[in-house]
């Protein structure tokens, strides 16, 4: 990774449709270079793939929180089976297996309270790893750069 590929990334991560002329333009190359440049990065896995940027109030899906999620077991078998229960949780996002006083954190998205509360009771409620539960409710994003 050089500028250049730092520039390619950061643009493509603001807009993943922008055309390779426009792309070229913004880094400084020709619309050549920049293509084999763009093929690198998706070949060596720097990109790994284009999403779209989903307004999730008008999917139904406008009710988002992060969750602190502390075992009762530290064990490897525990983590795994936590983990192999929330990937069918379509309500989560995002799993992060974090450091500090607990062990993960989840991001969470339903349609309102009400939904959250049965992913709340009937998913994480029923889970035999899972110790404590501490949810955080978004209120606004100010800044939001995932893609």
């Amino acid at each position: 990774m050089d500028q250049i590929d730092d520039m390619i990334v950061r643009e493509l991560s603001r807009d993943g449709r922008i055309t390779n002329i426009e792309l070229a333009d913004r880094v400084g190359l020709s619309p050549s270079a920049c293509l084999r440049r763009v093929a690198a990065l998706e070949r060596d896995a720097v990109i790994e793939g284009y999403r779209a940027v989903v307004n999730r109030a008008k999917t139904g899906r406008g009710f988002v929180a992060y969750i602190g999620v502390g075992l009762s077991d530290h064990s490897k078998a525990s983590q795994e089976a936590f983990e192999r229960s929330i990937s069918r949780a379509p309500e989560v996002l995002e799993c992060h297996n974090i450091t500090g006083s607990i062990e993960y954190l989840l991001r969470v998205e339903c349609a309102d309270l009400a939904a959250y509360k049965v992913f709340h009771t009937d998913v994480l409620g029923t889970l035999a790893q899972v110790n404590s539960i501490t949810s955080y409710v978004v209120m606004g994003s100010p800044k939001d750069e995932r893609a």
